[in-house]
């Protein structure tokens, strides 16, 4: 788990389990299905029921669980997913709450999450996607986004910064 701005932390699931789940006070993204999404809707197919109300967000006190996979197809990445994410992030560090972004490995979903947030708010630089990553990784080493991630990234760079 890496703090890369104050307040906010990037890490995996590990990170989530052993250093934070417990703490009372810190907001939480589980940035991934499994088995967060998963476990909280209780389905035991392959995905959600797409008619499901919280099919791709779900919030529960101060808790954000996506249907996030790291897919290799930017397509399976909803923007709406990644706004919810950002927004909940806002509002945590606005009222000076700790917040912990985690996927499962701490090294696509996650920090693709942190990068952007950062980027939005001019934290980092923003003028393009390649230039942020460079500077990035100053501060998270282990970012390497999957294709799908990266793709979105790309597509949507333009809408956040």
């Amino acid at each position: 788990m890496i703090q890369i701005y104050h307040n906010l932390f990037i890490g995996n699931e590990s990170d989530y389990e052993n250093q934070v789940r417990f703490l009372p006070d810190w907001h939480i993204v589980h940035a991934c299905k499994e088995p967060y999404h998963r476990n909280l809707l209780g389905y035991s197919s392959k995905g959600a029921p797409k008619n499901h109300p919280e099919y791709l967000i779900a919030k529960r006190g101060n808790r954000l669980f996506l249907n996030l996979v790291d897919a290799a197809d930017p397509n399976y990445i909803p923007k709406t997913i990644i706004d919810a994410a950002l927004l909940f992030i806002d509002q945590a560090l606005s009222a000076e709450q700790k917040c912990l972004v985690h996927c499962n490995q701490g090294e696509s979903r996650s920090p693709a999450l942190g990068l952007l947030y950062l980027a939005s708010k001019n934290l980092i630089s923003n003028q393009s996607l390649e230039i942020a990553e460079l500077e990035y990784r100053n501060v998270y080493p282990s970012y390497n986004p999957r294709s799908g991630v990266r793709g979105f990234l790309l597509a949507n760079w333009q809408n956040y910064c």
